[in-house]
């Protein structure tokens, strides 16, 4: 898999300099552009997690630029699909807009033969954050380090288990990149959400989870799994000592979960440049970057045009992988 790919590290860089663009304070911004309108968030999963804490945090200090308010509001089901449907039917004049991980925005449409809406049709407003997953295994598994378990696993073809957070997860998806690349065979183990995956992985009831940083790093911090390698170009600050799969060489394997923003079809670029630039300002805030860090998240703020390359980058990417592994929802 040695296609073009548009690298977490320059995704960074773009975002540096979106956020020096849009480095006017916020209540600068807000008196040259204020809406009069409320903003509506829609976030297309539950309350509580990676998904729904970081749009919180930036609703917070975006307010002056909203002087009608900003309402966060969790709209739930079907892989993303039913908050996506809301936003795509939704005023296109930057009133309601997407907040969301993959799914709704790059990934649902490879997966699922028929969908309530065009995720092509997004427009493509900022990236929020990005979180790379991590491969994490059992104390159970007897491998120390990524050789050790791809070797584990050739001696072992269809008899490790691995874990997702469901059918077409970031995780399951990221489980079969890994196979694809390393020509290894594991079982699959759905579960409904990352909590009770882990909860089995660190029991020793499934062998294998590839999960994003935030949620994974305490258990191997505690020693209650094995966290061999991280799926993005460099190390990441919240568990330094783990490898990247880059410096094992695998460089292929790069997996990460993005977040990002998106408007209905229709809506007009001025617009979308203009709420990008509220984003950008918030995210370069010291202390919502501690927050994001909280989450093991890279803070985004990407302009418009930026965003929609990445998206498309990501899609393409996980289209592949979806077709080699010929994974299909109803």
């Amino acid at each position: 898999m040695n296609s073009p790919r548009i690298t977490r590290r320059a995704l960074a860089a773009a975002s540096i300099a979106a956020g020096l663009c849009a480095a006017l304070p916020l209540n600068a911004l807000a008196q040259s552009g204020a809406s009069p309108k409320l903003l509506r968030l829609v976030v297309p999963f539950p309350a509580g997690g990676t998904a729904d804490v970081l749009p919180r945090v930036l609703a917070e200090k975006m307010r002056d630029a909203y002087p009608a308010g900003i309402v966060v509001e969790n709209r739930t089901g079907a892989g993303g699909n039913i908050g996506g449907e809301f936003v795509a039917r939704a005023e296109a004049d930057g009133s309601t807009l997407l907040v969301s991980p993959p799914g709704p925005i790059a990934i649902n449409h490879h997966l699922y033969k028929t969908m309530p809406f065009d995720p092509t049709k997004w427009v493509p407003v900022t990236v929020v954050a990005t979180v790379p997953n991590v491969l994490g295994v059992s104390t159970k598994v007897p491998a120390n380090n990524l050789a050790e378990f791809i070797a584990y696993l050739k001696a072992n073809p269809d008899k490790v288990t691995y874990a997702s957070q469901g059918n077409g997860s970031t995780s399951h998806l990221t489980a079969n990149l890994f196979m694809q690349l390393t020509g290894t065979r594991m079982v699959h183990i759905p579960y409904r959400g990352t909590a009770p995956a882990l909860t089995d992985l660190v029991g020793g009831q499934v062998d294998v989870f590839f999960d994003n940083i935030a949620s994974s790093a305490q258990y191997h911090q505690s020693k209650r799994i094995k966290v061999l390698a991280v799926a993005d170009e460099r190390r990441s600050k919240a568990l330094p000592d783990v490898p990247t799969f880059t410096e094992l060489k695998l460089p292929d394997m790069q997996a990460v979960t993005f977040f990002s923003v998106v408007a209905p079809s229709g809506t007009p670029e001025a617009v979308a440049v203009q709420i990008q630039k509220h984003f950008a300002a918030a995210m370069a805030l010291p202390d919502v970057r501690e927050k994001f860090a909280a989450q093991g998240a890279e803070p985004g703020g990407q302009t418009p045009k930026q965003t929609g390359a990445f998206i498309k980058a990501e899609s393409e990417k996980w289209a592949r992988v979806i077709k080699a592994a010929n994974v299909t929802l109803e």
